[in-house]
């Protein structure tokens, strides 16, 4: 499948979409290689199928421009008693597709599955970097050089924001995919998603953006210190005022 420059893990199909869909979009259009790795298939969720969820994740990766979307088969609510195979799993996705950067949702948030996600994958990615682990692909130690994590529902000041000014269709046209999840039928049963939820991420990335002075962003948290090498770089020193 080739080597990714961004990995972006989520517990469900759906979660990564909510979380930094737009900033997937915009590296895309960038020139970079992106994917997402679903950990479950969300065999629980209140409203759809598990065949309606896919049909609607693989139309969602269509509209962000996904190079590589994949789809684990962990337990739905199982995430915290995973198996030490299946999450050699995790190290052999990372290990195969070497990605620069990954990506999974931030720890707290209102349901357990986004921050078991979480926890997962950092103990992939260190996995995934120790040359004497074994993992069923035998492939050798790579890790990435960092570790990111996106918000779902949750509302913490980021580390860090993405401009997504100009990706933002996008995101909710990938979010509108998931009509199963987000869209109010007759037939369907009430949860926080079907309640005006898409206009609430909607907010939130406007909320993001205001605070530095742009329409829309998308907020992160990192997993450490992120180095600056230069305050002024971009800027054009000739032209101040």
């Amino acid at each position: 499948m080739g080597k990714l420059d961004i990995l972006a893990f989520g517990a469900h199909p759906d979660d990564v979409e909510i979380g930094m869909g737009a900033t997937l979009a915009k590296y895309v259009e960038a020139g970079y290689r992106v994917g997402i790795c679903n950990l479950t298939k969300a065999e629980l969720s209140s409203n759809g199928t598990v065949e309606i969820r896919q049909e609607e994740a693989k139309r969602a990766s269509a509209v962000l421009g996904v190079d590589v979307p994949i789809q684990l088969t962990l337990a739905d609510r199982g995430l915290k008693t995973v198996s030490d195979q299946q999450l050699s799993e995790l190290v052999s996705v990372i290990r195969e597709l070497q990605p620069t950067i990954v990506f999974a949702p931030f720890k707290e948030d209102r349901h357990p599955d986004h921050g078991a996600c979480a926890t997962l994958v950092e103990e992939a990615v260190f996995n995934a970097g120790i040359k004497k682990y074994q993992c069923a692909s035998k492939l050798k130690a790579y890790r990435p050089l960092n570790l990111f994590y996106y918000f779902i529902n949750g509302y913490q000041h980021p580390d860090f924001v993405v401009d997504v000014t100009h990706f933002m269709d996008k995101k909710i046209q990938a979010l509108l995919a998931y009509k199963s999840q987000f869209v109010k039928t007759d037939d369907s049963i009430d949860t926080p998603l079907t309640n005006d939820y898409i206009a609430v991420v909607e907010a939130r990335e406007r909320l993001f953006g205001n605070e530095v002075g742009v329409p829309f962003a998308e907020g992160f948290m990192s997993s450490k210190p992120i180095i600056v090498t230069d305050f002024f770089a971009g800027k054009d020193r000739d032209n101040e005022t």
